[in-house]
């Protein structure tokens, strides 16, 4: 008797543009028009890839946070952090920012002095997990992690790469703290593998890199710009990269980010950068806002200043 075939992949999304911040366009799979929530995650945001030229870089500058965390996965540029805490760090490649925006922050993520001086690459991913309610008022966090403490993981064959940065593959455990327990990774493939994702974690896949991939035991198709949304009872999904459609020999390196977490099963009220449990909560945060509780980052005026300044300078030199 044939194996019965168990549909893991239950709806593939396509990203839909959208322009944000200071007006930098992302691909956004998460929300879409059939899929508003996946819990705990609120938003995938891919930014990128795009060249910039010296002075054209642009980033999101000062905005409010409250009940949730935001992270900042960084493939190639750079982003400046500035927060009203007073923590600072600059994202380059290969970097991730977690940041707990908790009870209320202010925020910037803006092209680094070199960024904006000599242009180049930027490619990168803002994604928000949402906080349980009990979580919802702490104190804001910022974790700040180098690409030399995020941990790969190589499968035997050497044809599978996982980036871990949140949760674990085999034994390779991330070395970030999460207050809600999710897996994020980047695994990269030219032949196929096999990932646990533990029983109780809804999973999505997104593919951000122009080579198909095959997942789950019904071999779904996704391409780039799409994500697979997956529901599993804790038997592995498999991953496996396409044939080079090009004619190439053998096959072209898959890309895909994975996110998986435990859902928080409760009722969420969003609006704007504000995601709480109740209509009143969301408008106690917008008091807060307007009243100053949630503070200003140091400096942060002068600083637009000096940048307004200098892109001005570098777009009329670039004219003449």
């Amino acid at each position: 008797m044939a194996s019965k075939i168990l549909k893991q992949v239950t709806r593939i999304v396509t990203a839909q543009r959208k322009r944000e911040g200071g007006g930098f366009m992302v691909r956004r799979p998460l929300p879409s028009g059939s899929v508003d929530y996946a819990d705990p995650f609120l938003m995938l945001d891919h930014l990128g890839p795009v060249f910039y030229g010296p002075g054209e870089a642009v980033g999101a500058p000062d905005h409010p946070h409250r009940g949730f965390e935001t992270v900042t996965y960084m493939l190639e540029g750079e982003f400046e952090h500035h927060d009203s805490h007073g923590n600072h760090g600059i994202l380059k490649s290969g970097w991730v920012q977690w940041m707990t925006a908790g009870s209320g922050v202010i925020h910037s993520e803006m092209p680094s002095d070199k960024q904006l001086k000599e242009g180049g690459n930027f490619h990168g991913f803002q994604i928000w997990v949402n906080l349980p309610a009990k979580d919802k008022m702490i104190r804001p966090r910022y974790q700040d992690v180098p690409p030399e403490n995020i941990p790969w993981f190589e499968s035997s064959d050497k044809q599978t790469k996982i980036k871990v940065i949140a949760g674990e593959v085999e034994d390779v455990k991330a070395n970030i703290d999460t207050h809600t327990p999710i897996y994020f990774l980047d695994l990269r493939t030219t032949g196929k593998y096999s990932l646990r994702i533990p029983e109780g974690m809804d999973a999505m896949v997104y593919n951000y890199h122009p080579a198909d991939i095959f997942i789950g035991q019904e071999k779904a198709k996704i391409s780039e710009s799409q994500m697979a949304v997956l529901k599993h009872q804790g038997e592995p999904v498999t991953f496996e990269a396409a044939e080079d459609a090009e004619g190439g020999e053998g096959k072209k390196e898959a890309r895909v980010l994975i996110l998986a977490g435990t859902p928080i099963k409760e009722k969420v009220a969003r609006y704007g950068p504000f995601v709480m449990n109740t209509d009143e909560e969301i408008n106690q945060a917008l008091f807060d806002m307007r009243t100053g509780s949630f503070g200003t980052i140091p400096g942060s005026s002068e600083r637009m200043r000096k940048t307004n300044e200098a892109n001005d300078k570098r777009r009329q030199a670039g004219k003449q």
